[in-house]
């Protein structure tokens, strides 16, 4: 399938779409802290996403998903259900995934989160997949290519003895959540379909401590590590523009 280019009119949306989803993950990030919910965490979100006339939640109801955000703990790689019963405590870390639909458009992002202290080896941990997408967002312009993206996050995951999470993928978003090009965590520079000028791209470079082999739990959703190692999560929503790139959330 062809990869969508979008409109000026689009961009516009999805910049602002953007802009709120931004501010709601720092929001929420700061909420952070042991002996809170991801129930009362997911309700932060949509409160702060109802705030913005035409903005609502793009995750939620999305082919039956009941939360706002898909929030992970430790173990779990994406798509954690909120619950009253999930209750954070010093030394976990959290991924906040979240999603905007505005005008018809969605953006799409993810933070992990420290919860309290954790051991030195979970804070580089969380650190390196966050370095990941950093390095990577600055690869984007036009003519560089999907798998130049995929190979650097691998390369950075594997240089400091992590596994790149291969199963999970970052994607083109837009019109849909969930658009063309799929971009692997893992790959070969070179390869893949040309990045053009109007392309938005949810980069997300997910990691594991262990092997990066990974299952689905009984409620259907909660991807979760295979050795229940801990997993991290750094996703920006990326337009290619004329000269490079530019970070929409």
């Amino acid at each position: 399938m062809a990869i969508p280019i979008k409109t000026q009119a689009q961009i516009e949306a999805m910049r602002f779409g953007g802009k709120v989803l931004k501010e709601v993950l720092q929001t929420v990030a700061s909420s952070v802290r042991p002996g809170i919910s991801t129930m009362e965490l997911d309700q932060i979100a949509e409160q702060e996403i109802l705030k913005h006339p035409g903005c609502t939640p793009a995750f939620k109801g999305y082919q039956g998903f009941p939360g706002t955000l898909c929030i992970s703990i430790n173990d779990e790689v994406v798509h954690g259900i909120p619950s009253s019963k999930r209750i954070l405590k010093n030394g976990d870390i959290v991924g906040l995934d979240g999603g905007v639909l505005y005008k018809g458009l969605y953006t799409d992002a993810c933070v992990t989160v420290i919860v309290g202290e954790v051991q030195p080896e979970i804070r580089h941990f969380v650190k390196t997949t966050k370095e990941a997408l950093t390095r990577v967002v600055k690869l984007v312009r036009p003519g560089a290519r999907i798998g130049d993206l995929s190979a650097l996050i691998q390369k950075t995951l594997e240089d400091q003895g992590y596994s790149p999470v291969v199963t999970c993928t970052g994607h083109g978003v837009g019109v849909e959540l969930h658009e063309p090009p799929e971009i692997l965590n893992a790959g070969r520079k070179g390869t893949g379909p040309e990045m053009k000028p109007g392309m938005v791209l949810a980069i997300e470079p997910i990691s594991a401590l262990g092997s990066g082999t990974v299952f689905t739990s009984e409620d259907g959703w909660t991807i979760l590590t295979e050795d229940h190692s801990f997993s991290a999560h750094f996703e920006h929503t990326v337009l290619v523009t004329e000269t490079g790139y530019e970070i929409l959330a």
